[in-house]
Formats: C-alpha cells, sequence, structure tokens
C-alpha cells in the first residue's frame, strides 16, 4: 500500500512514524535556523554601524520637535498650533495636505496667532497638553 497517503497510517507504528518524522523536520528546521542566525551575524559584523539619517532627530529616548503656526492663544499659558502635513500619495501620486493642531504649553504667554512657533514633546501637563513652546521662529505681521 505505498500508494496511501502518509495520513492513512493506523496505529501505533503510524504513530510512531508520525512522531519520527516530525522529529527529523523539527531537527532539519533547527540546523536551518542556526545556519542563517551565524549568516546574519556574520553579515552584521561586516556591514559599518549605521548612522541616524539627517532631518530626523528623533530617535528612543528623544522627544519630537514640530513647528507649526499658532491658531488660538486665548487661554492662559497655553497655545493651540496647528501643524501642516504635505506629502505625495503612495499610489496616485498626488500631493496630499492634512493638518493636525497640538495644545501647547507656553509658560510665558509670549507667542500669540500668527506666530509660526517650535514645539517639543514632553510629558502630560494636562489633559490636553503633551507639548511645550521650545522658540518663536517667526513673529505674525
Amino acid at each position: 500500500m505505498p500508494d496511501e497517503p502518509k495520513t492513512a497510517e493506523k496505529g501505533a507504528e503510524g504513530a510512531a512514524a508520525r512522531a519520527e518524522r516530525r522529529r527529523r523536520n523539527a531537527e532539519s528546521r533547527r540546523r536551518w535556523r542556526t545556519r542563517r542566525r551565524e549568516k546574519e551575524r556574520a553579515a552584521r559584523a561586516e556591514r559599518p554601524p549605521r548612522e541616524p539619517l539627517p532631518g530626523k532627530p528623533h530617535g528612543p529616548g528623544r522627544a519630537k520637535t514640530r513647528q507649526g503656526v499658532v491658531v488660538s492663544a486665548k487661554p492662559d499659558k497655553t497655545i493651540a498650533v496647528r501643524i501642516d502635513i504635505t506629502r505625495q500619495h503612495r499610489e496616485y501620486k498626488k500631493i496630499v495636505r492634512g493638518s493636525s493642531t497640538l495644545h501647547v504649553h507656553d509658560e510665558r504667554n509670549e507667542a500669540h496667532e500668527g506666530d509660526t512657533v517650535r514645539v517639543v514633546e514632553t510629558r502630560p501637563l494636562s489633559r490636553t497638553k503633551r507639548w511645550r513652546l521650545v522658540e518663536i521662529l517667526e513673529r505674525a505681521r
């Protein structure tokens, strides 16, 4: 009965054959994974360490920075900053514009509507404020 599929094995000898086949497959996979890991380690040791990309100052343990326009400065020590984002659509290549609004802590109430500012990520200061004013780049006219 060599034409029958492997699943047709019955009884204790079938279970033993399956167990043996599984063991051989597991050994083969283990050898393959070990060889692959060794190759990856060798390749990693050969190539030089990666340098941080220019224009990408954010990394692990470093706060994000954003630049935007103040749209509201009415609350005390708080400003609302609009961050405009323009990017190209992946498939259609059309320029897609979007924006998000951040609530920013302004300790000295020095920013006014229309100013262009740089903000940095910080710990939560209130329910909505997670950003802090770093500098005013350009004053509104």
